[in-house]
């Protein structure tokens, strides 16, 4: 087949795909995970059922993809954000204000959706979000690795134990009231990060 028609079929199919996620996603806001059916999610996507289970299996499947694109987009929110700041103490500030904030607007998105509850119990399980966390913590730890470098790292904790503790403690945005409670807590963050002066 030419490369254009090959082309033009991906695309459509990455659109049904991507339909299929979105949909699937506010069907379970909406009514809750529990109550979603297949036919439902073919039926407001607007297409058929023979199609839709040639994507995926069953309710659960979707809404996991829907996830991991999800976390990639946020891996590539993190990513952008540390490759745009000039030195490294800037870049790491940037990294994990930007993973405070995606933190707290996801949390609250699932808050404020009917059955987010729900929702957010499911596709916050240890085993799915394990590669995600991985990631998050490898490209936290690599910038801390290059403010350690420029010498503003504290020295008695390795930058690993240091990434974890990043990713720990900015946990906690998505219990903050707002932008500038979540700039606060990263500014605690990063003084604990700092060598203990003298």
């Amino acid at each position: 087949m030419p490369k254009l028609w090959n082309a033009t079929i991906e695309a459509h199919r990455r659109e049904v795909r991507d339909a299929i996620l979105d949909t699937t996603a506010a069907l379970a806001a909406e009514h809750g995970l529990l109550s979603v059916t297949m036919s439902q999610v073919a039926e407001r996507t607007g297409i058929g059922r023979a199609t839709l289970y040639k994507y995926f299996p069953d309710v659960e499947a979707i809404v996991l993809a829907w996830h991991e694109r999800q976390i990639a987009v946020h891996l590539e929110v993190l990513a952008q954000v540390r490759d745009q700041a000039a030195d490294p103490g800037a870049r790491l500030e940037a990294v994990l204000k930007a993973y405070a904030h995606v933190h707290q607007q996801r949390v609250q998105h699932h808050r404020h959706a009917r059955h987010g509850t729900e929702l957010g119990a499911f596709l916050h399980r240890d085993e799915h979000l394990a590669d995600a966390r991985h990631q998050v913590h490898g490209l936290i730890k690599d910038v801390l690795i290059e403010v350690a470098e420029n010498g503003e790292l504290r020295t008695d904790v390795t930058p690993s134990e240091l990434a974890h503790y990043c990713v720990h403690a900015l946990n906690a945005a998505s219990s903050m009231p707002s932008k500038a409670a979540v700039g606060r807590l990263v500014t605690v963050v990063l003084a604990g990060l700092r060598p203990p002066a003298d």
